[in-house]
């Protein structure tokens, strides 16, 4: 499947770029998420970026087509990680495919135990970056 084309605020890039620099750039996440960096189509400030566009701190309602299970997500800093609160890594790998996803989008999200799930984005529910809010 090719992956859907995406778009970024400069801000975000600005600060995943930071966090890429001080890892280790070899660990999986942070490949991937150099990956999706590199590879976005658009470039926006924070406060031109569509409504229906995830950007770090968003908090965005998924559903996995097979199941037809839903998931409510907020793709944060690897610090603010807590899969118990639904907050996931932009360094795991729905949290990096999520980034720059458009509503109505969908990606294929690695699952454990080899699977591949296929997520459908249906609405951003909240989006810091375009209410000015920029939590890092």
């Amino acid at each position: 499947m090719t992956a859907p084309s995406i778009t970024l605020t400069r801000l975000d890039v600005q600060r995943l770029e930071r966090l890429i620099d001080s890892l280790d750039e070899t660990l999986p996440g942070v490949i991937a998420l150099q990956t999706e960096l590199d590879r976005a189509d658009t470039l926006v400030g924070h406060d031109e970026v569509p409504a229906d566009v995830v950007t770090m701190n968003s908090r965005v309602h998924c559903r996995e087509e097979i199941s037809g299970k839903d998931y409510h997500l907020t793709l944060v800093y690897p610090k603010d990680a807590n899969a118990d609160e639904g907050k996931i890594s932009i360094l795991a790998p729905v949290g990096s495919a999520l980034l720059g996803l458009k509503v109505g989008q969908h990606i294929d999200w690695p699952a454990p135990g080899g699977k591949t799930l296929k997520l459908t984005l249906l609405e951003v529910e909240s989006q810091p970056a375009n209410g000015g809010d920029f939590p890092e």
